[in-house]
């Protein structure tokens, strides 16, 4: 039996503030509220060097069972 492990939601959001140990606040919209979530990068974007700043629009994937947190996969141009 295979098991689908690519149970995620993507949700575009605006990075509010940068952490330590490249974490950061993003603030994402759902049902027209909105919510700050601590988002990690993923590891393309640590293995390549793609920096993200206050500001940037970027798309974050979270799982259903912890909806505090989630991993960065795309910074938008």
């Amino acid at each position: 039996m295979v098991k689908d492990t690519k149970k995620v939601f993507e949700f575009e959001g605006v990075v509010k503030e940068c952490l330590p140990n490249t974490k950061f606040i993003v603030e994402i919209e759902s049902n027209g509220n909105k919510y700050d979530v601590t988002g990690y990068l993923s590891g393309k974007m640590r293995m390549y060097y793609i920096r993200i700043l206050e500001g940037d629009k970027v798309r974050i994937e979270m799982t259903p069972y912890d909806k505090s947190q989630g991993r960065i996969t795309y910074r938008y141009k």
